[in-house]
């Protein structure tokens, strides 16, 4: 007869907790994903052309103002820049021994996150809109800074095709396997992250109308919320 083998209740044990972590740890890239929809609109929209978080397009604005094109904050869009990879640098340093996955770290990362998005939020509440030179690039470098933080805690979280940051190696993804028997599986955490980078824009966008500071208390509030939560459940 041939021999069957059983999985242990040990291994049953182990397993789940860790498909337990993997569909949280989806769950929090992905709002912060929505999060970070939020945070550019605001950058775009409402401090003058200037992306926080989605750095690819502000290298193409900087290679548009190297050729001429006028009217776009070249000083600001290389600031954030800067600002941007010091922060990943960062915080890539302080993961450098960090487990892979949750740990204390990602959650004092994605905390202190929280933190500066609310101080700028703050901060915005006093100076209002498009706010002028210095202060208008402090704040968007001190954005930037925390988005690269941010890029590099859900680098070593690592949930595929979720960078929270930006989405068109997920569209690449989503497009390429779209094809019947291609990973149908995987459009479960591709395409709610491109509908909640979008949602988060929009949210961002309504917010801002109304004020800056609600848009950024929204993406704070959403950060810490992920962070709390990421950290319960890791206890758990």
């Amino acid at each position: 007869m041939p021999t069957t083998y059983q999985s242990s209740p040990a291994t049953i044990a182990r397993s789940t907790p860790q498909k337990d972590h993997r569909r949280t740890h989806l769950i929090l890239m992905l709002a912060l994903t929505f999060s970070t929809g939020v945070i550019d609109a605001v950058g775009y929209l409402g401090l003058d052309r200037v992306f926080t978080a989605n750095m690819t397009g502000n290298i193409v604005m900087l290679g548009m103002a190297l050729a001429g094109s006028e009217h776009l904050p070249v000083a600001r869009l290389a600031l954030a820049l800067v600002g941007f990879v010091v922060g990943a640098a960062v915080a890539g340093r302080w993961l450098r021994t960090a487990p892979a996955g949750w740990s204390r770290r990602t959650t004092a990362l994605l905390g202190a996150v929280a933190g500066v998005v609310l101080v700028m939020s703050l901060l915005l509440l006093r100076v209002g809109v498009h706010p002028a030179d210095p202060v208008g690039s402090i704040i968007t470098s001190i954005l930037a800074v925390a988005m690269g933080v941010q890029a590099a805690t859900a680098r070593l979280v690592a949930v595929k095709d979720v960078t929270t940051v930006v989405v068109t190696s997920t569209l690449t993804a989503l497009a390429a396997d779209s094809w019947p028997g291609g990973a149908a599986g995987l459009w479960r955490r591709r395409a709610p992250a491109v509908a909640l980078m979008l949602l988060g824009a929009a949210a961002g966008t309504g917010l801002l109308r109304w004020n800056i500071t609600p848009a950024l208390l929204l993406s704070s509030v959403v950060t810490a919320g992920v962070a709390v939560a990421g950290h319960r459940a890791t206890r758990g």
